[in-house]
């Protein structure tokens, strides 16, 4: 009589593991539902690719790649994009920036960006700026990383930016 009550109780315990393991099941799959329905909500919404986030706009680090005195000597900040003068506020390979460089306010010029362009244009793993004057005469007198070649069709005034340039990509 022992044994049939001992045999008793461990199916009875197996069937309370298994209406558990089933709730379980149950929960996780109305879960897995909802969270389906959320992330196919997330994918139309939060990510989109546009052209505001394809290149340098403000805020945006930079890297100074000519020689000049101001943008080789080490500071505690990295140099950031104040204004982009172009007429959306982004810039690409080309395009004239306003600088925040230790405490002080310069022009640049971007020879390169992270973000992927057209094609056949190269992606660069830093945003790159040459310091220019005023007038758009560069600062500094060599360029260390190479520039795109297509800067030499874009409307405007390289010249003087492309005699001092050392390598081209």
């Amino acid at each position: 009589m022992q044994a049939l009550s001992h045999t008793y109780d461990v199916n009875l315990t197996l069937s309370k593991h298994e209406v558990l393991r089933r709730g379980a099941m149950a929960l996780l799959r109305s879960i897995g539902v909802v969270l389906c329905d959320l992330a196919s909500g997330a994918q139309h919404k939060a990510f989109s690719v546009s052209a505001a986030v394809s290149a340098i706009q403000k805020m945006s680090r930079v890297r100074v790649v000519d020689n000049s005195a101001l943008g080789t000597t080490p500071y505690h900040r990295p140099p950031r994009v104040i204004h982009v003068y172009t007429k959306n506020g982004v810039g690409k390979v080309g395009d004239r920036i306003l600088l925040a460089i230790k405490g002080q306010k310069k022009k640049a010029l971007i020879v390169g960006h992270k973000m992927p362009g057209l094609r056949m244009t190269p992606r660069f793993d830093s945003n790159n700026v040459v310091l220019i004057e005023d007038n758009g005469n560069p600062t500094g007198t060599r360029i260390k990383v190479p520039i795109p070649t297509h800067l030499r069709e874009k409307e405007g005034e390289y010249s003087k930016l492309l005699a001092i340039a050392q390598r081209f990509v």
